[in-house]
């Protein structure tokens, strides 16, 4: 029996769990590395608790409103003075209560993971508080119900993802690359911040649902629009704004890179947020939605082209990353651009939005998967470099077979969990525009092409002279590896499942604009 105390704040501790771990991790760091780890693994096993117990919530109950600073803080009609929402409200849909679980499981995994990747490393107490601190700045992106608010915890998310990537230092090219993406997300964050403000000096308000509800599409809104949707595409790593991507998540720790694939994803649910839930039916659907598809087919093709040529594994894996991206950017926007026809929407859109939107859990797992597996081979050998390695499946078995289970599913070969989504967008998408359909389907053998190259490099062959002493990773890399696998391996073979429980109610809420203004204003 879950207590009603926290069923009633699962919210608010959504975030304060991680925010403690985050703040007393460096003062426990003090009591020896021992209880500093297990205080850290406790934080985040923690989180994904109250992470699953929120999903629930949301699914039974529907949008969950939690009001903070008020007597009551979980009711329906948040409103104060004038009906005008003035405090500060999270509004956790099926949308918003899928990606913090998936962010939450992928961060359990990435944490149990560092705990024997980071041993040899100095400055891990900051290490463990700045990863927490990013679990922080993603779960208030995807729970928050106010757009000022939206823009601090993608601050925190860029801050602690900046530090993170730099966390190396690597004769300073670490600190390049952390220094390139906070510069890139400061001028992104500057550019959320003055949408934010345009949108404020109209319509008096912040809450998302306030402003949706007096949205009038005026000249200010469609600048608005633009500057959000430029923003958040970037620090999501969709082409032509990817040019970030590749140095931060080659030269971050693997377990970060892992992370960062999350972080990412939390700016595009940003982008997801903003076209359906602020904007909805006042945009012009089909121009906007074509936009986004254009984004899509660009991050997947330029993403794959530039992988293949790659010999440094995790910048191989980095394109890569960008091209996946596209998958979801193509169902969304096929899904936004026949959001106002409704016999579209019901005959293949929806099934293009649950796809997409499947998508992101698939890809959370199976990238951060193979984040991890390169981690695990450069723990060993120290090099990256495709060239330089080879024969290592007979010292690293279970690494191998991680790979393998990562490389089939980003490729999209059945049983794994990349082909049950990727299936739905290329069904769906063929009804819309049977060309993009294709593309997606090419991309895929590009990239089955490209991982079948790199498990060539690394594990195939006789073993090398200078890896004849290498090891297999150590456990808690392998029990990390393993958590993401389980879960490629049980979304592919159950995927009707997970798209009922999670998906298909994910993509309602975020297609139903009128229903998410409703459960914050109360039918204001």
């Amino acid at each position: 029996m879950i207590p009603a105390f926290i069923l009633q704040h699962a919210p608010a501790l959504l975030l304060c769990v991680p925010m403690l771990g985050a703040f007393a991790t460096p003062l426990l760091g003090r009591l020896g590395a021992g209880i500093r780890n297990a205080w850290a693994l406790l934080a985040m096993l923690a989180t994904l608790c109250v992470a699953g117990i929120l999903t629930s919530e949301v699914l039974a109950n529907g949008t969950l409103i939690y009001t903070f600073g008020a007597a009551a803080p979980s009711f329906a009609v948040p409103l104060d003075s004038g009906g005008i929402p003035i405090r500060i409200i999270f509004a956790v849909d099926a949308m918003g209560a899928f990606m913090a679980l998936s962010a939450s499981i992928v961060g359990t995994a990435v944490l149990l993971y560092s705990i024997a990747s980071q041993k040899k490393n100095s400055g891990q107490d900051g290490y463990y508080g700045l990863l927490l601190l990013l679990t922080v700045g993603i779960l208030g992106m995807v729970c928050t119900g106010d757009l000022f608010n939206f823009f601090v915890f993608l601050e925190i998310n860029s801050l602690a993802g900046a530090a993170l990537v730099a966390y190396r230092v690597d004769k300073g090219v670490a600190v390049e690359a952390g220094l390139k993406y906070a510069v890139l997300s400061t001028l992104g964050g500057l550019l959320v911040l003055f949408a934010i403000a345009l949108l404020y000096g109209q319509y008096d308000a912040l809450n998302i649902a306030m402003i949706a509800s007096r949205m009038q599409f005026t000249l200010l809104d469609k600048v608005a629009l633009v500057m959000l949707l430029v923003a958040l595409a970037m620090k999501a790593g969709s082409v032509p704004m990817h040019f970030w991507t590749p140095d931060a998540y080659s030269m971050a720790p693997s377990a970060i890179t892992a992370f960062l694939v999350v972080a990412s994803q939390a700016s595009l649910y940003g982008v997801f947020r903003v076209v359906f839930s602020l904007y909805g039916l006042a945009l012009d659907c089909l121009t906007v939605g074509w936009i986004i598809i254009i984004l899509g087919v660009l991050s997947m093709f330029v993403g794959v082209t530039m992988a293949i040529p790659q010999k440094d594994v995790k910048r191989l894996m980095a394109y890569h990353a960008v091209s996946q991206t596209g998958y979801m950017l193509l169902g969304v926007g096929v899904a936004l651009a026949v959001l106002g026809n409704q016999d579209l929407l019901a005959a293949y859109g929806n099934i293009a939005m649950q796809g997409g939107i499947f998508h992101i859990i698939n890809h959370a797992m199976y990238k951060g998967l193979l984040f991890l597996t390169a981690g695990a081979i450069f723990y060993r050998t120290g090099t990256r470099n495709l060239n330089r390695l080879g024969g290592l499946g007979h010292s690293m078995k279970w690494t191998m077979i991680f790979f393998i289970i990562g490389a089939l599913a980003i490729a999209g070969i059945p049983p794994f969990n990349g082909f049950a989504s990727k299936l739905m967008i290329y069904e769906s998408v063929f009804l819309f525009n049977p060309l993009l359909s294709i593309i997606a389907m090419v991309v895929s053998i590009l990239t089955l092409a490209s991982f079948v190259k790199v498990f060539h490099s690394i594990f195939m062959g006789p073993a090398l002279p200078e890896y004849a002493e290498v090891r297999e990773a150590p456990l808690p890399m392998l029990i990390g590896m393993g958590i993401l696998a389980l879960m490629v391996i049980l979304f592919g073979v159950f995927p009707q499942q997970v798209v009922d429980i999670l998906v298909a109610p994910a993509a309602a809420a975020l297609t139903d604009q009128g229903g998410y203004i409703a459960s914050v204003l109360g039918g204001a």
